[in-house]
């Protein structure tokens, strides 16, 4: 079946490789997460500057991530109801790309400057949440004619190239300059070559589904109108899983904290050990995508026990161990970034991907914060932290066996 924005007839041929959209896909997103991380990393400065206090600040942050996850909850099964994952993937870009560069001009419109750069920023992560769903689903099938283990972690490396880059041109300019509107400014220009790039790809492949193996097709029934399909219970028991992996992850902004409130760096090295972390979630994402597809989803085994060592690591009077923590935390982050995307793709039809990575990011979403909220509590008490960590992570690998074992056997072939 050919989606409804794919623009025609499924060739015989795709006219480009799989590996060559798969590399496109992670050009994308490293210019657009150069763009929109570098801006994320001056709102809390711009906001201060338009005169919004710390709780303001905090609120209007907290709200966009809030966005970011929350909305796929709708765009993802809208996207897979309509079958548009380009127009969706499109306009989500589009946002991003718009909104970013626009907050060059907040600081010149007055006491407008704090509403016009808080909409702004909402519009931005906005923009995060309708396309992000839909991305996945193209990538996602795309990814399967070269190994989704190996497609999404190559994409995940290129992400983290501009999730470091992003900040570090940033600051920058800032130096040079001493103001935030130009760096913002100049995010037009990596805005600018996304939009063409992806409009170059959907172009040469507009239905992605081509990359698919026909008898992954021929598996998958067409869906009846007017009913609801269930996503499997493997799907719930994997979310469940991670869930527990990222409630136990201790965030970059509580390592940060401690960076400086325990006087071991001060505020301008801090990028640097966060730098650290993006290199590490890059090699980890190659290195955990490849041995998925050499040997399945037991590399997930991986994610809990990594994340077991953060915290006495992470929260240590010694900045050597501070840093192989924040490392360590930078290796889990890429791996569920980009191995426990394939393993879900892996695991439902692509009519229903798009409404399983908005729920999926829901399921992390309220991790995370749970997360947050715990090592923000037990700060002060690092042991008790790594025990509740601990049993956080064996409850996790339990869950993960158990979807491993379901799996498996719901996949056997079954004897008459």
């Amino acid at each position: 079946m050919t989606a409804p924005d794919a623009g025609g007839p499924r060739p015989e041929t795709p006219p480009w490789s799989a590996w060559r959209v798969v590399m496109g896909f992670g050009v994308v997103s490293l210019v657009v997460d150069l763009s929109s991380n570098g801006a994320q990393s001056i709102f809390g400065p711009l906001l201060g500057q338009l005169g919004a206090s710390a709780f303001v600040v905090g609120v209007i942050v907290g709200l966009g991530e809030g966005i970011a996850l929350a909305f796929r909850l709708v765009s993802g099964p809208i996207s897979d109801r309509t079958g548009r994952y380009w127009g969706f993937t499109l306009a989500g870009y589009l946002l991003t790309a718009v909104c970013v560069p626009l907050l060059a001009v907040t600081p010149l419109v007055g006491s407008a400057g704090l509403v016009l750069a808080s909409a702004l920023i909402l519009l931005e992560r906005t923009g995060k949440a309708v396309r992000s769903p839909a991305k996945t689903v193209l990538l996602a099938n795309a990814a399967g004619a070269v190994g989704r283990g190996r497609g999404f972690a190559v994409h995940k490396s290129l992400d983290q190239v501009g999730s470091l880059l992003g900040p570090l041109i940033v600051a920058g300019v800032i130096a040079a300059t001493g103001l935030l509107s130009p760096a913002f400014a100049l995010m037009v220009v990596p805005g600018a070559l996304a939009m063409g790039l992806l409009l170059w790809i959907r172009a040469r492949v507009p239905d992605m589904s081509i990359y698919e193996r026909a008898d992954d097709r021929a598996a998958e029934p067409e869906p009846v109108p007017g009913t609801v399909r269930r996503l499997p219970t493997t799907f719930y028991l994997l979310a469940t899983s991670v869930s527990l992996s990222t409630a136990g992850l201790v965030s970059f902004g509580v390592i940060s904290f401690h960076l400086i409130d325990a006087g071991l760096l001060n505020v301008a090295a801090v990028p640097l050990v966060y730098a650290a972390a993006m290199g590490a979630a890059a090699l980890a994402a190659l290195i955990s995508g490849y041995a998925y597809d050499k040997w399945g989803a037991r590399v997930l085994f991986a994610l809990p026990a990594l994340i077991c060592c953060v915290p006495g690591l992470a929260l240590s009077v010694q900045l050597s161990a501070v840093v192989v923590g924040t490392v360590i935390a930078g290796m889990a982050s890429g791996i569920q970034e980009s191995t426990v995307k394939a393993l879900v793709a892996d695991l439902i039809p692509s009519v229903r991907r798009g409404t399983a990575y908005g729920i999926f990011a829901a399921f992390e979403g309220g991790a995370a914060l749970c997360g947050g909220i715990l090592a923000g509590a037990l700060y002060n008490r690092v042991g008790l932290l790594m025990a509740v960590v601990a049993v956080l992570q064996v409850l996790a690998a339990t869950m993960l066996f158990i979807t491993i074992r379901l799996r498996e056997r719901l996949s056997a072939p079954r004897l008459n």
